[in-house]
């Protein structure tokens, strides 16, 4: 036996097997050339061989992180299933849109239980903001989801490596906990956030309930505002403007019970304060690498990341590339919501123009942030008046008149059904949106269909006018008489993989009061509006 037993190259490190339920490289330098990480299941070990890359170990061993060292999420792409949407174009002036996905962990492996309490399990996410830089390094908006929103989550992968059906009206944070990975699917999460937004996220990092300890305590501290007492489910805070960091902290960003209604709402509110304050923090201390380093370094304890931010000096240096927007530039946002019982739906066609705006990379005041773009609003785009949130359904406003410069009343009408052949993940999804910010008032996502490469307009008698209208936002696009179709049916290709019409530049002439009224400028007072009911 022992003489078929291929030895390891010497300048080859041994790599385990975990990457696939984990979501790390567990790496000993130095590295294998052209090695690539194994695709089986967890539990088999692998040798480094350059001319076997998935041969086993003979024996078990088990490999630990290095401290100080982020896991990493090479495995991202290894559990999509479809291609994200296309990477923002770069603009005239050099830069480019970046979004980073932002998650909040409350898995209590690796010691995490010691902050959080409770056992050992499934990891979970109550915390998603979806960061959008605009390209020109100058500006930027958190935009936090619900945990509890009703969302279509895609297929995701399993950890036996089968493929999970997408599924409809789930609440928007099981998809980390699809596969039931002891630190979540982040994965899953990041496929949801693209499908929902048509945004391709750049980066996705997960805080767990250490890291965020310890970057609170890099700082020295956070300023915060606790609105009343607190004495709940364990969570102890008083009443005040006050400097928190590690347990404290946590349990800030934590609470939900003892304040306002104890809904999620309030708790993001909360959340985005917090992380306002935090900025500021850093701002004020300089945002050169004696500031950064020490900070990433502590981050990087307990961050899982995309390889593209695998060590505390790329965390650094991202970070650092931020530096040219303050904090009068920073906008948070939740989208625009209404309760639905115990849960949360979306409110159209308001949050189809948050991501059309952001698709774009116009500021949530309607202004362009490209190079030599007036700084007045686009297309004279005005806020309108906030109500108060209450959430009920009746009070979120009467969303505000769509442009329709290129389409009659009679084009907008007809019902518009959209199916996706392009290949591509979310095509239909953010079609769909850009036709409702452009008045169509009655489309419908479809099931995806076989691969194609043009794309096709059907329509039933008597509405080649619509049809040959709704092409034209298409180019290339062919029209055919469909006689079992009850309105048009738009079938994107391969050539229209992007989703997003010609035509789609056109918005509101007012921006709805569902992204207004619930809009927080980071550089809002520290004790204004953090509860909700």
């Amino acid at each position: 036996m022992a003489a078929h037993r291929r030895a390891r190259p010497s300048a080859c490190r041994a790599v385990s097997g975990r990457t696939e339920s984990t979501l790390r490289h567990d790496r000993e330098e130095p590295a294998c050339p052209g090695y690539l990480p194994p695709r089986g299941p967890p539990r088999q070990d692998r040798r480094c061989d350059r001319r076997r890359p998935g041969a086993r170990h003979r024996r078990r061993r088990r490999l630990v992180l290095p401290p100080h060292r982020p896991q990493h999420h090479d495995v991202l792409r290894r559990r999509r299933r479809h291609q994200p949407p296309p990477a923002a174009p770069t603009v005239s002036g050099g830069g480019r849109p970046v979004n980073v996905l932002l998650l909040g962990s409350d898995t209590r492996t690796d010691g995490n239980d010691a902050l959080g309490g409770g056992e050992e399990g499934v990891g979970h996410s109550d915390t998603a903001i979806l960061l959008h830089v605009y390209a020109d390094g100058k500006h930027a908006v958190g935009v936090s989801i619900p945990r509890d929103t009703l969302v279509t989550v895609p297929a995701c992968k399993l950890p036996s490596g089968s493929w999970t059906k997408a599924r409809t009206n789930q609440m928007f944070n099981s998809a980390f906990t699809v596969g039931e990975y002891p630190q979540g699917n982040p994965a899953c999460t990041q496929n949801t956030v693209e499908a929902l937004t048509g945004l391709r996220v750049d980066h996705t990092i997960v805080v767990d309930f250490k890291g965020f300890a310890a970057m609170t305590e890099a700082v020295h501290g956070v300023d915060v505002c606790v609105p009343n007492d607190v004495d709940s489910y364990g969570i102890r805070l008083s009443k005040g403007r006050q400097t928190v960091s590690g347990q404290t902290a946590l349990d800030y960003v934590r609470a939900r019970h003892g304040l306002g209604d104890g809904s999620d709402i309030g708790r993001m509110k909360r959340q985005q304060a917090f992380v306002s304050s935090f900025i500021k923090k850093v701002e004020a201390q300089g945002m050169d690498l004696t500031t950064l380093l020490p900070l990433a370094d502590a981050a990087t304890k307990s961050l899982t990341v995309d390889q593209d931010l695998g060590s505390a000096a790329k965390l650094a240096a991202f970070a650092q590339s931020l530096q040219g927007i303050k904090v009068d530039g920073i906008t948070f946002v939740t989208v625009p919501w209404q309760f639905a019982g115990a849960r949360v739906t979306l409110v159209h066609p308001d949050v189809d123009t948050l991501w059309q705006m952001l698709r774009q990379d116009v500021t949530l005041d309607g202004r362009s942030t490209a190079p030599g773009a007036s700084p007045t609003p686009t297309a004279g785009l005005t806020s309108a008046a906030a109500p108060t949130p209450t959430g009920d359904p009746s009070s979120s406003g009467t969303p505000s008149a769509v442009s329709s410069a290129s389409a009659g009343a009679d084009d907008t009408g007809v019902p518009v059904l959209v199916h996706n052949a392009s290949g591509g993940a979310g095509t239909a999804g953010r079609a769909a949106a850009a036709l409702r910010t452009l008045g169509y008032g009655d489309v419908t996502v479809g099931a995806n269909t076989r691969t194609r490469t043009g794309t096709v307009v059907g329509y039933p008698a008597g509405h080649r006018a619509e049809a040959e209208h709704l092409a034209a936002r298409y180019p290339g696009a062919e029209i055919q008489q469909d006689p079992a179709a009850d309105g048009l049916i738009l079938t994107l290709g391969s050539d229209h993989a992007a989703g997003d019409p010609t035509g789609a530049a056109v918005l509101p002439t007012t921006v709805p009061s569902g992204i207004s009224g619930n809009t927080r400028p980071a550089d809002s007072d520290l004790c204004s509006d953090l509860s909700f009911g």
